[in-house]
Formats: C-alpha cells, sequence, structure tokens
C-alpha cells in the first residue's frame, strides 16, 4: 500500500534523492557516511547510495527492511539496512559516526508525544558528527489541526504498476495537540475487471508546531541552518547541524 502514498516526484531513488538533497550531499566529502531514519521503502537511501556515499538504511518495520534491502539488490547498490526504531539506533550505530542524518516523509509524527520526538531527536543528535546535519521533513501540523477531522479525497486517480487508484485520507483531530491523532488511509483499488478492491491502515499520530520542532532541536544540540517553513504551506524542510 504505501507506494500509493509517495508522490510522482519520489518514487524512483533517482528522484527522492533530487528532491531531498541536492544541496545538502553536493558539500559533503567523498566517502561521507549517511543515515537515512525510518527509511520506508528505501527509494531515498538508495538514491543515496548511487552517489557513492556510504548508507546505512534503518526502520523500525521487519516489512519496510525487506522491501528495502530487496529493492537495493534489484538497483545493484550496496547499502546497510537494519530494524530499527529511533530511540534504538544508537544500540547498533557509533555515536559521532554520521556526516548527513535524514528523516523524511513525515516520520517524526509517529512518535509518541513529545518525549517520543525528543528521544528520537537526541538519537539522531548522537550519530551526527560535530558540524554534520540533520535533514527533516514535516507535514505543516498548524494547517492539518485547523482543518479539523475530516475526510481528504485525492482529486485524481495514482497510477502504480498499470493500475490505478483513489486514496483517502480521514483524520480524526483531537481536542488538544498533546493528544493522540489518527489517520487511517483507504486506497481503493481498480482491478483490470473493472471491480474495486479497497485497503486501509490506520495510524496514530502525535502533531507539533513548528515552533515546539525548532525548541527541540536546539534543545539536543542542533542549530537551525535553513528552512522552508511557510504558515500557508503544507510541509517544509529544515536543515539543522550539530554543534
Amino acid at each position: 500500500m504505501y507506494e500509493w502514498l509517495i508522490g510522482d516526484d519520489r518514487l524512483t531513488p533517482a528522484k527522492a534523492a533530487a528532491v531531498y538533497c541536492t544541496d545538502a550531499v553536493g558539500s559533503l566529502p567523498p566517502n561521507a557516511r549517511v543515515l537515512d531514519c525510518a527509511c520506508g521503502t528505501g527509494q531515498l537511501a538508495i538514491g543515496l547510495a548511487s552517489f557513492g556515499l556510504d548508507v546505512v538504511a534503518a526502520d523500525a518495520s521487519d516489512g519496510m527492511v525487506h522491501r528495502t534491502e530487496k529493492a537495493a539488490d534489484e538497483q545493484g547498490v550496496s547499502l546497510r539496512v537494519l530494524r530499527a526504531s529511533w530511540d534504538e539506533l544508537p544500540d547498533h550505530l557509533q555515536d559521532s559516526t554520521f556526516d548527513l542524518v535524514f528523516c523524511v516523509g513525515n516520520s517524526l509524527g509517529h512518535a509518541e508525544g513529545a518525549a517520543g520526538r525528543l528521544s528520537a531527536l537526541e538519537a539522531m543528535s548522537r550519530l551526527l558528527n560535530p558540524g554534520g546535519r540533520l535533514v527533516l521533513h514535516s507535514r505543516n501540523w498548524e494547517l492539518v489541526r485547523s482543518a479539523g477531522s475530516r475526510v481528504d479525497v485525492r482529486d485524481r486517480l495514482i497510477r502504480r504498476n498499470d493500475r490505478d487508484a483513489v486514496v483517502s485520507y480521514y483524520w480524526q483531530i483531537a481536542q488538544c495537540w498533546e493528544e493522540e491523532h489518527f489517520l487511517e488511509i483507504v486506497v481503493a483499488q481498480i482491478e483490470p475487471d473493472g471491480a474495486v478492491r479497497t485497503c486501509s491502515e490506520r495510524l496514530s499520530i502525535w502533531p507539533y508546531r513548528y515552533e515546539d520542532i525548532v525548541a527541540q532541536l536546539r534543545s539536543v544540540g542542533l542549530t537551525v541552518q535553513s528552512t522552508t517553513f511557510d504558515p500557508e504551506s503544507d510541509g517544509y524542510m529544515v536543515v539543522a547541524s550539530r554543534d
């Protein structure tokens, strides 16, 4: 189901790398070490590895780890893949060994509350070399919450592997920021015979304000270098360096 949720601009390793890291990767030294946290199906990690970087891809899901390994083999790309949540990363990887860490795809919203986010950011900061950078991509949760509970239906068919589908999002917005929110994603896939097959997944989300994530970055020794945050835009990217 995951591939139905990836935008066309990030569907291949080359496209994913181009979206997230043109400037960041261009300034890296040869053989730089890069970590992709919550790597999903591994498109970004594989794209990074194709540049000749020393890449580690990590995800808390066994299924995503398997898909990343399979995709890397198919692409003929060498990288290390491990199953680990954010707070488990220091158990597998040495401190101060990465030049660049990615946390993209709106994944940080699945960390459980302020404490969970702080633990995740602490782990990522620990793994960075002094002067190393964290690239964080996030939804604009202020906009998500301001629209309230609702159903969002994509206004076009999405085509993947010669199949079409309609994707819907059911947002269950809690009263307070600190409470658990829910997002149910429903994919209605159109079969060759015209029948419609549906699958769904319900996700827990703990949203955060932009000002809160900046403060948490600062608290774990990371300084924001650049940001694309705009109160009216759906998402943003923050690049922060380790002090």
